[in-house]
C-alpha cells in the first residue's frame, strides 16, 4: 500500500511540473538571462540602432541588445508576446523604440494578424562584474 501511495505521488508530481504556463516558463527563462545582471533605472527609449538584437520570451517580455547590458520591456499585455509569430514594429520615430509605440504580431505560416503589443518602460540590466 506505501508502495502505491509513493507512486501515485511520483505521478502527480511530474504531471504538475508538466502543466507549467507558458508565463511560467517564460519567467523561468528570463530570469536565466538575467543570472549576474543588476536592474538599473527604466528608460522610455532606446536605440533602434544598437540594439538590433531581439530574444523574444513567450507571454513575458521582449529583451532588446546582447552584451554588458540589456533591456526588458514587458509590454503592456505581454499575453500576446509568442516566439512563433513575426513581431511588426511601428515606431514613431526610426531611430529609437519608446514607451507606447505599438506593435502587433503576425502568425508565420498564415501572415494573419495577430495581437497589438504595446511597448512599456525599457529596464536595462548591465553584468555585474565577477569582483563587485
Amino acid at each position: 500500500m506505501t508502495a502505491i501511495a509513493i507512486t501515485a505521488l511520483a505521478l502527480t508530481s511530474g504531471v504538475a511540473g508538466a502543466s507549467q504556463t507558458a508565463s511560467e516558463k517564460g519567467e523561468a527563462k528570463l530570469a536565466k538571462m538575467l543570472e549576474g545582471r543588476e536592474a538599473g533605472q527604466p528608460v522610455s527609449c532606446i536605440s533602434n540602432m544598437q540594439n538590433r538584437d531581439l530574444t523574444v520570451i513567450d507571454r513575458t517580455a521582449l529583451v532588446y541588445g546582447s552584451g554588458k547590458t540589456i533591456y526588458v520591456n514587458r509590454t503592456q499585455d505581454p499575453r500576446w508576446i509568442d516566439r512563433d509569430d513575426i513581431i511588426v514594429t511601428k515606431p514613431t520615430n526610426a531611430a529609437e523604440l519608446c514607451r507606447m509605440d505599438s506593435m502587433h504580431t503576425m502568425d508565420r505560416s498564415t501572415h494573419m494578424r495577430g495581437g497589438a503589443i504595446m511597448l512599456d518602460d525599457f529596464v536595462p540590466y548591465t553584468k555585474v562584474p565577477a569582483n563587485k
